[in-house]
């Protein structure tokens, strides 16, 4: 049973609100979120460049990429480089794969011709395609700019294939180099995924408790609420984190509530920098640590005697 799993029934829950593999069921579109969707599905449904989208690690990137797939219409087709550690010549064939064309036994100029014959296909059913980028900022110079060719592919009066990179903020600073010029004159439009303001923070993790079945009264105290935003920084899948064990933490100590000493506990045991803020106060890294594994020790225990008991 995973840890989330044991404080569902206690908080009125039908799975974990708090999980941090993107769910579009989890969309958050506040903090402009829903506003850089809306862009982006009107840049890609009516762009013919390059679309380009930044944030921190754990900002939400991967959610709008997911969110983006979901709400295109019908006539676009979808396909995915996730592996960033490509050369020019292996992204091709990746590419082609993608597409679900053969790549063994040809050489790259006839993976080209083959993706550039295939997208005119789709292109004369009325279908049109789109690249997601992930991890652009990973990807070598010479890959991203063999991506930057594919935008060549083009009919008389359309591009055959629209690209969105999804990267870190490293990759503004590889498109501000020299040789990265002709990729960036290519860019059409530019979003950036922020951390979510402090005042939000709330009201996330109210939404994100909704969609998970929660329906009574809130479950996070103000103090944790606040403790929890200055620990994250904003950064969505921190906040995640955190929220999860701050429910653990108040599930073990059979809190309807999650309270600041709950989230204190929470916080302790991560890796964000907050840990050592003065909000920590009084409390020592290994205390805190030990009082986690044996509030988990204890409710491990529990479980299992009314697993047994359930038996008899």
């Amino acid at each position: 049973m995973t840890t989330s799993a044991m404080y569902q029934q206690h908080f009125g829950l039908r799975e974990s609100p708090f999980g941090i593999t993107p769910n579009p069921a989890f969309f958050y579109a506040g903090n402009t979120r829903g506003e850089i969707l809306d862009a982006l599905l009107y840049a890609v449904c009516h762009g013919e460049g390059i679309v380009k989208v930044t944030g921190e690690v754990g900002a939400g990137k991967t959610m709008l990429c997911r969110m983006l797939e979901s709400r295109l219409p019908g006539h676009i087709e979808v396909i995915y480089l996730v592996n960033p550690n490509l050369d020019p010549v292996e992204v091709q064939y990746a590419i082609a794969a993608e597409l679900g064309l053969a790549t063994r036994g040809y050489r790259v100029d006839e993976i080209q011709r083959a993706v550039h014959t295939h997208l005119i296909a789709l292109h004369g059913q009325g279908r049109n395609v789109v690249l997601l980028v992930e991890e652009a900022q990973a990807m070598p110079l010479a890959t991203l700019e063999a991506i930057r060719l594919l935008t060549n592919l083009e009919t008389a009066s359309s591009k055959l294939l629209q690209i969105v990179l999804f990267g870190q903020p490293e990759l503004d600073r590889h498109l501000d180099l020299p040789s990265m010029r002709q990729l960036k004159e290519r860019i059409t439009h530019s979003f950036e995924v922020p951390a979510l303001a402090p005042s939000l923070v709330a009201e996330f993790l109210a939404f994100r408790l909704a969609a998970a079945g929660h329906g009574g009264a809130p479950v996070f105290s103000n103090d944790a609420v606040r403790l929890i935003g200055d620990a994250s920084e904003g950064i969505v899948r921190r906040i995640n984190v955190l929220a999860d064990k701050a429910l653990l933490a108040a599930f073990a100590d059979d809190a309807g509530t999650v309270e600041a000493r709950h989230a204190r506990l929470a916080i302790a045991e991560s890796p964000y920098r907050s840990y050592r803020t003065s909000r920590l106060k009084g409390l020592q890294p290994r205390t805190v640590v030990t009082a986690c594994l044996l509030c988990l020790v204890f409710v491990a225990i529990c479980w299992s005697v009314l697993a047994t008991a359930s038996e008899l």
